[in-house]
């Protein structure tokens, strides 16, 4: 099934969205408009994997890109020159202690080809609410008791879908990135929603799959019985030099 306009969702945070295979070719992905940030919703959302990503001023706008980006657990990349340096890294790796100033450093963060941030102050609300719930995760990379780098996301069942990452010092994202995929891969995850392409990801080994096969992985590992809940216990503190 094709359309020529994005869906127009209902009011009802627990309406359902449109297959995500009927997103739009033009622009990519572009599945539904309107809504609400509601954990309800993003769940929802999430769960059918499509995430919301605008601009200030725009309506909500959700979508489902055909390709898509993902990270195999197993398939981070780290320059054998980069893992080198972490060796003697005094870094260390956390999660979820500093999940709000993870992403006011990603909104603050200058992106390459984009004029401002898609993390607006309602997104920010809306994440730190599903933070609060259990669902939006962090990983921060200290250096000392600074935040050198970090990375967010939410989490249903075994799947991980990435928001955004930042760094504070060179590094500190890639760090960030390895040290989630690290913890993921121990827990049995196997997969990191990337979302869209960037040149940063390609490079550090994020993969092309077509939206139905990242689909049939995410029905699988949404449903996969995994309970909400902070991650700082479970998640520990390891440093960045054992990641080289």
């Amino acid at each position: 099934m094709s359309r020529h306009l994005p869906w127009l969702l209902e009011d009802r945070p627990d309406a359902p969205f449109p297959p995500a295979e009927t997103a739009l070719r033009d622009p990519d992905g572009l599945l539904a408009v309107g809504g609400d940030l509601s954990p309800v919703r993003l769940l929802n959302a999430y769960a059918g994997g499509v995430f919301p990503w605008f601009s200030e001023g725009q309506p909500l706008l959700w979508w489902s890109p055909d390709p898509r980006m993902v990270f195999r657990t197993d398939g981070v990349h780290l320059s054998a020159r980069f893992r080198r340096s972490l060796r003697s890294s005094t870094w260390t790796l956390r999660a979820d202690t500093r999940f709000g100033q993870v992403m006011e450093a990603c909104a603050a963060s200058p992106r390459p080809g984009q004029d401002g941030t898609w993390i607006t102050a309602a997104m920010v609300e809306a994440y730190v609410e599903l933070h609060a719930l259990g669902y939006a995760h962090s990983v921060e990379v200290f250096d000392g008791d600074r935040l050198v780098g970090g990375i967010y996301g939410v989490a249903i069942g075994r799947m991980f879908f990435g928001e955004s990452m930042f760094s504070a010092a060179s590094g500190g994202s890639k760090v960030a990135l390895a040290g989630l995929a690290h913890r993921l891969r121990a827990w049995g995850w196997p997969l990191i929603d990337a979302q869209v392409e960037n040149d940063h990801l390609l490079r550090m080994g994020a993969e092309h799959w077509p939206r139905e096969r990242f689909l049939g992985v995410v029905r699988e590992q949404v449903n996969a019985v995994e309970p909400a809940g902070t991650w700082t216990e479970r998640f520990g503190a390891f440093s960045a030099a054992s990641l080289a």
